[in-house]
């Protein structure tokens, strides 16, 4: 098998997180393929769940660890779909404040990113058509 198709086999793994809630708890797990190779994931019941700790990151940015009963700290997962509604779910299930819990990234920063995206593929399909047309003077 190519070193390519191992990465991307690798990398998909790693990515496809899932965050799952229900009456019980809060479960981050991983597929049972990758499972055994990277991690295993987490659960907490809510009743375990006693407080959100803010950290702050290398980037200045803010996430939230959800602390348990034994002190131990598990990454709130921040980047997925429905946040917001994560965030809804553990105050009702808890009653532990979120008011301040915000998403790692808002929309509008994705927003900015597609638009450099687009503005970089731009100037790289000008740079293609430049080097082309200069191509047919010499």
């Amino acid at each position: 098998m190519p070193q390519k198709t191992i990465s991307f086999v690798w990398l998909y793994g790693a990515l496809s997180e899932r965050v799952v809630l229900d009456d019980v708890g809060l479960r981050v797990t991983y597929p049972i393929w990758i499972r055994w190779l990277l991690r295993r994931g987490w659960s907490l019941d809510w009743s375990q769940i006693t407080a959100l700790k803010p950290r702050t990151t290398g980037q200045s940015g803010l996430v939230y660890y959800c602390l348990s009963r034994d002190q131990q700290a598990y990454l709130l997962p921040m980047r997925v779909a429905g946040f917001a509604r994560l965030v809804q779910q553990l105050e009702s299930h808890t009653g532990i404040d979120t008011g301040d819990v915000k998403p790692l990234a808002q929309p509008w920063m994705y927003l900015i990113l597609l638009g450099f995206t687009g503005l970089l593929l731009w100037v790289d399909g000008w740079i293609v058509w430049t080097a082309w047309s200069l191509e047919g003077l010499s």
